[in-house]
Parts: structure tokens; sequence; C-alpha cells
């Protein structure tokens, strides 16, 4: 409910100020459920958003801006740009606390496996669940080919190298030089069994789409949050030797 008001607050205010053109990030959220059924990650196209059956919630409030700002470009000149954006990752993301995307909460947990010498790590879902994942470079750069473009209409920006979680896991633990025994948590939030990005359209309208690899990405960072992970570790044990200090 608060992401369709600001949604829509949004374009209002865009109209009311002039603003010429307007970037909207949606989401593969809003796809037809029913095609992301298989673990072979279908590749979906733009046009698979309907008949619309999107994600509950948090979809269907990112189809229906979806269609906001095409009523706002058609009934009011406002030149909207939409991209539905695939798992975007890399440093300086969100990597701890629950808000975090598959890839830094896998690598935050083979590297707390590995500091803490706990060579376990427990996976949501069955393991077998495919992605893509875009590195943030990539997506800054098609956020700027759109937003410049005469794309009128969404458009997916992400990856279209598809892996599996445990893949995923995997490249982490390459990474860290470690093997993790594996302890999949069958009840825990898994999304959809399937997704990955037809880039179909994006090739052929911008002569491009996403093309850093995710064991480039990926590591990178791993690299970035392993050292944000240790600083983090360092400050906490500062307060806690500052605290143990004024009590004594």
């Amino acid at each position: 409910m608060l992401s369709v008001l600001i949604n829509t607050h949004m374009l209002q205010a865009a109209l009311k100020y002039g603003v010429e053109r307007y970037f909207y990030s949606s989401s593969a959220c809003v796809y037809n459920a029913d095609k992301q059924k298989t673990f072979e990650a279908p590749s979906l196209k733009e046009e698979d958003a309907y008949p619309a059956m999107a994600e509950d919630g948090y979809g269907w409030e990112k189809l229906f801006s979806e269609r906001m700002c095409r009523h706002f470009r058609e009934d009011y000149g406002l030149r909207t740009r939409v991209a539905r954006f695939h798992n975007v990752y890399g440093p300086w993301g969100t990597w701890y606390g629950g808000r975090e995307k598959a890839p830094a909460a896998i690598c935050r947990k083979v590297i707390e496996a590995k500091v803490q010498g706990k060579h376990e790590i427990e996976i949501w879902g069955s393991g077998v669940q495919t992605r893509s994942f875009m590195y943030i470079d990539d997506c800054l750069k098609g956020i700027g080919l759109i937003m410049n473009s005469d794309i009128v209409e969404p458009i997916n920006l992400g990856s279209s190298e598809a892996v599996t979680i445990n893949q995923l896991v995997d490249l982490a633990e390459e990474f860290a030089g470690i093997k993790l025994k594996r302890k999949y948590d069958l009840s825990a939030p898994k999304g959809v069994n399937g997704r990955n990005s037809d880039n179909a359209l994006i090739q052929r309208c911008l002569h491009w789409e996403p093309d850093t690899s995710l064991r480039t990405g990926l590591e990178k960072t791993y690299r970035w949050i392993y050292d944000q992970y240790l600083a983090r570790e360092r400050g906490e044990a500062g307060v806690v030797r500052e605290a143990f200090t004024a009590s004594s």
C-alpha cells in the first residue's frame, strides 16, 4: 500500500513540476506465477506478465505501478520508462539483517562459517531453485541506456545466466576455500521455483544486455562483504571491551 502511494505521488509530482523523463524500477515479480513452477529457469519474456498472476502483494504493486506509468504517458505526455529488474546484487548492498538478497546472504553465511569454524550452512528451500543475478554495474548501465531510449513498454533488465542456489553456494565456497555441510530449511521462504530473464528484446532494442559473469560479480561482492564482516566484528568487539572497562 505504501509503495503504491509513493509511486502515485511521484508520478503526480513529476507531472506537476514538468519532469521530462520518469524512470520506474519494476520487478520480475510481476510475471505470471504459473510460468515459474519448474526448476529449469524458464526465460520470461515481457509479454509473460499477462494474463496477470503476479507475486502476491509486491508483484501486484509493481504491475499496477507499471500501468500507472503507461496511463500518465498516454494521458498526460509524461515520458515514462520502465525496467523489470531481475535480482540486483553487488558491493555496497545490504548483506545482513534479513533484508539482503540471496547472493549477499549466501556470501555472509559462508564467511560466518569460515571465520567461526562452523562448517555448515543453512539454505532456504531445496537449493535447486533457479534464478539469474545481475551485477550492479550492469544494472546502472542498463538504466542509463533505457532512460535515454525510445522504449516505452516495460523491458527486462537482468542477466540471462541462470544458476541454482546450490551453484551460488558452490561459488562462495570456492572463494572461501572451504566446503560446508548443507542444511536445507524447506519451511523457509523460497519464492518461485525458477525464473530467468529473456533478453531478446533488450538485445534487439539496445544491442546490449547485462554481461558481467556471476563468477566475476560474486567474487567482488564476496571480498567486499568479507571486509565488512570483519570490520563489524572488530567494531562490536570494541564496544564490548569499552563497556566492560567502564563497568570495571
